[in-house]
C-alpha cells in the first residue's frame, strides 16, 4: 500500500516483456549464441537486460532499497512516480533539462552499439569463413562486443539501477573470457596472419586517430 496521494508508476509487466524481448531480439540477431560458451555469456547479457525493465516498468527494488536506507533525507516527494525513478536527475537536479540531455546521451550511445554491432556482423558474415580485419575489424577485433557494451552503458546512464550496476562489470567479464577464447580459437585457424592483426588492433576500444595506420 502506498499513501495517498503518493502515485505509483510501477507494475506495468506488459511493458517489461515486450522491452526484454525487443532488446533480446535486436542483440541475438547481431550475437547469434552457438556453442554453450556463448549461451552462458548471452545468459549474463539477458538477466542484466531483465533486470534492467523489471525495475523501470515492474518492481523498483533500487528505490525502495534507497528510500529505506535515506528516509526523509530522500530528495524526492513522489519516489515511485516514474520520473523519480530517473535518479540522475533526482540526485543531482536539473530536471527536464538534464533528462533530455540523459536521453539524448544514452540513446545515442545504445544507437551507435547497434550500429557498430550490425557492421561487424555483416562483415564476418560477408566472409564466408575467412579472416576480417578491414572496416569496423580495423578498428576493434570483437566489434559486436564492443557494441554490446555501448548499448548496456546506455541503458546504465538512462536507468541506473542497484542490481544492474552490479552485474555489468560480472557482464564484461563474462565478454572478455569468451573473447579470449575464440581469439586461441582464431589463432590455431589462421596462424600468423591473425597474431598479426591481433598486434595492431584493440580488443573492445578503438585507439584515438593516429594511435595506428588506417
Amino acid at each position: 500500500m502506498h499513501g495517498e496521494g503518493i502515485s505509483y508508476a510501477y507494475g506495468f509487466w506488459t511493458l517489461v516483456v515486450v522491452n526484454v524481448v525487443l532488446f533480446l531480439f535486436f542483440i541475438m540477431s547481431f550475437i547469434a549464441p552457438v556453442k554453450k560458451r556463448e549461451w552462458r555469456s548471452m545468459g549474463v547479457t539477458t538477466a542484466f537486460i531483465i533486470a534492467l525493465f523489471t525495475e523501470m516498468y515492474g518492481f523498483p527494488l533500487t528505490i525502495y532499497i534507497l528510500t529505506a536506507v535515506l528516509g526523509a533525507k530522500y530528495p524526492a516527494l513522489n519516489p515511485f512516480a516514474h520520473a523519480s525513478g530517473h535518479l540522475w536527475v533526482t540526485f543531482l537536479g536539473g530536471g527536464a533539462a538534464m533528462l533530455t540531455v540523459i536521453h539524448i546521451v544514452s540513446d545515442g550511445l545504445m544507437l551507435a552499439g547497434f550500429v557498430i554491432m550490425s557492421s561487424g556482423w555483416r562483415k564476418v558474415h560477408g566472409a564466408k569463413g575467412a579472416l576480417v580485419t578491414d572496416g569496423v575489424y580495423g578498428c576493434v577485433r570483437h566489434p559486436q562486443y564492443s557494441g554490446l557494451i555501448l548499448v548496456t552503458i546506455g541503458l546504465l546512464i538512462q536507468w541506473p539501477t542497484i542490481i544492474t550496476a552490479l552485474m555489468w562489470p560480472v557482464l564484461i567479464l563474462a565478454y572478455y573470457r569468451l573473447s579470449k577464447i575464440e581469439e586461441d580459437d582464431m589463432e590455431k585457424e589462421f596462424g600468423a596472419a591473425y597474431i598479426e592483426y591481433k598486434k595492431k588492433t584493440p580488443m573492445f576500444i578503438p585507439r584515438m586517430a593516429g594511435g595506428r595506420q588506417g
